[in-house]
């Protein structure tokens, strides 16, 4: 239901979303509306903006509860019926009257500056819509279920207990270097039990995905993905380049500092298990004991980054918008979700009690901030922003409360902690690179067999990897992009972290000159929403909209500065 901060105007007050003939006399009336007049247009605009909110949040509330929950059946089942006879019905609908809206004339008399983004992303998903492509959109999100279920179902037995593979990410960090093989042989061993069935689930993926770009008269469906999400200031050759770029710039950066810790843990060769255990055989970091701990130390650092900011994580905590444990039958993975009516937030992830898992809440802070920042506006689409900027506002919560992480660590705690965020920094860009040239590769050559894929991968790792010596575990290293839920779910959804990390840490660079100056631009930037292009997003968040190796290596020079100001 609304809250009473933003109550319904079109959409009758105790309307509730349990089945398509709920929903379709709105749709009815908004096609039949007169738009012939700004002003009128304005109205439908908004109305139309409510319409799709009430539809959303039901679909959101449906699927939060499916990853909280997989192994429940009542909660798949209605997630599914949302599948199969809600969503389909509603995206013929609005193609109606998206064409609708470009057709009125009135178009032409609304404030461009206003409208500009609003203009353009209705005409591309007129240009890029189907009718035939539903029911495959339809299918290909059950295929995306059906990998939630099988992920959230990996569980081990190990040191007598059973564990969520999140779980077992506890061990990584553990000084006992047989222990840590054990237990990296032990998560690996129970994904490779898996690993045929995903390389099917995959196979069809990339064919009905194919199909999906060739209805929609595109060559491949990358062509089809820049169009469907809207790429409208980059294309791929610039990916390609962002990728030589990060070869260039960061790929000799981390493996010097893998060689670092090899030669810091006096190993030869450095294995795949020794990459996250301290380098002085101390033991691992533990920030927080209990969920509860997590939340009172986040709370804590978002109050220091800025007081209205810690008041909004106190109100989403209040208010139980936070799913944070790991738990059998729960998907793996952290996410961010906005109930799009009401206007809030949603944390979902699996914390365990690890650094990562203060990075996670802290990451998905920054985007339920941009919720809070951007929910005044009363058109739906610019209430959130593209991906590459919407992640600007995670990336850059990270790295805006690294100067608070004493919190949750102290004394020499504190500078591991912040190295490992920082080193971690640097590790992804790579792995980000990886990612996309490797769907760049899928979705271009959609007939490649299995067996081209596997080359593919490994040849990328070998381009893009660090020096970990994966001898007697080839199988492990060909599957290792199994775990890669983006591949699955959101395709095409990788190059986004990369292009947001640059924004974020120009944000931070600026914070290290005027702090006060950067939080204040971060949090105007947030609130514009989706309301401006990308280069002007960026721009008053006092970052360049830029990722070539003229970017990206000074922010490189930046963090190898800090890297040398922080002991081991």
């Amino acid at each position: 239901m609304p809250s009473e901060k933003f109550p319904r105007r079109f959409v009758a007050a105790d309307a509730v979303l349990d089945s398509w003939e709920t929903v379709e006399p709105y749709f009815d009336r908004l096609r039949d509306a007169d738009i012939s007049t700004a002003e009128t247009l304005t109205r439908w605009l908004e109305d139309y903006s409510e319409l799709i909110a009430f539809i959303d949040e039901v679909g959101t509330d449906r699927r939060i509860k499916m990853t909280c929950h997989t192994d429940d059946e009542a909660c798949k089942a209605a997630f599914f019926d949302f599948l199969d006879n809600i969503e389909p019905k509603c995206k013929p609908r609005c193609h109606e009257l998206n064409i609708k809206y470009t057709q009125s004339p009135a178009g032409r008399e609304l404030d461009r500056e206003r409208y500009h983004v609003l203009d353009r992303s209705v005409r591309a998903q007129v240009d890029i819509y189907r009718d035939k492509n539903v029911p495959l959109q339809t299918e290909e999100a059950k295929f995306e279920q059906k990998y939630q279920e099988i992920s959230g179902a990996q569980m081990v037995e190990f040191e007598g207990k059973e564990q969520t593979l999140q779980q077992m990410a506890l061990y990584a960090e553990r000084t006992d270097r047989s222990l840590r093989q054990s237990a990296w042989e032990t998560e690996t061993k129970r994904r490779l039990q898996d690993a045929e069935t995903l390389e099917g689930i995959f196979d069809d993926m990339v064919k009905l995905r194919h199909r999906m770009a060739l209805n929609a008269d595109c060559a491949d469906f990358r062509e089809y993905c820049f169009k469907a999400k809207e790429r409208f200031d980059y294309t791929p050759e610039d990916c390609l380049a962002f990728h030589d770029a990060i070869e260039r710039a960061v790929v000799p950066l981390v493996r010097d500092l893998q060689r670092r810790r090899a030669g810091l843990l006096e190993v030869d060769p450095l294995r795949p298990w020794d990459m996250a255990v301290d380098v002085k055989g101390r033991p691992p970091l533990k920030p927080f004991d209990t969920v509860e701990r997590l939340c009172d130390g986040a709370a804590t650092v978002f109050h220091s980054v800025d007081p209205e900011l810690g008041a909004q994580f106190d109100e989403m905590r209040a208010d139980g918008h936070l799913d944070l444990d790991s738990r059998k039958g729960k998907a793996p993975g952290g996410y961010q979700a906005t109930y799009d009516e009401a206007r809030h937030p949603f944390i979902f992830m699996n914390a365990v009690g690890t650094q990562r898992d203060v990075r996670t809440l802290i990451h998905e802070g920054g985007h339920a901030f941009h919720c809070f920042a951007a929910r005044h506006d009363p058109l739906i689409t610019y209430r959130s922003s593209p991906i590459e900027f919407a992640e600007v506002a995670s990336f850059g919560m990270e790295l805006l409360s690294l100067e608070h992480l004493g919190e949750f660590y102290q004394g020499e705690d504190l500078g591991r902690a912040k190295r490992s965020q920082l080193e971690t920094i640097i590790a992804l860009f790579p792995w980000i690179a990886t990612i996309d040239a490797f769907q760049h590769f899928l979705y271009t050559h959609p007939d490649h067999t299995r067996q081209q894929r596997r080359e593919q991968w490994l040849a990328l790792h070998d381009r893009f990897g660090g020096i970990a010596d994966f001898t007697g575990y080839e199988e492990t290293l060909a599957c290792a992009w199994h775990r890669q839920l983006h591949l699955f779910e959101v395709p095409f959804y990788y190059i986004e972290y990369g292009i947001a990390k640059l924004g974020a840490l120009q944000i931070w660079r600026n914070a290290k000159a005027d702090r006060g100056g950067a939080i204040r631009s971060y949090r105007s930037a947030l609130s514009l929403g989706g309301s401006r292009p990308l280069p002007e997003l960026f721009e008053a968040a006092g970052a360049r909209f830029d990722f070539s190796y003229d970017t990206i290596a000074p922010v490189m020079e930046l963090i190898q500065r800090e890297l040398e100001k922080l002991p081991d």
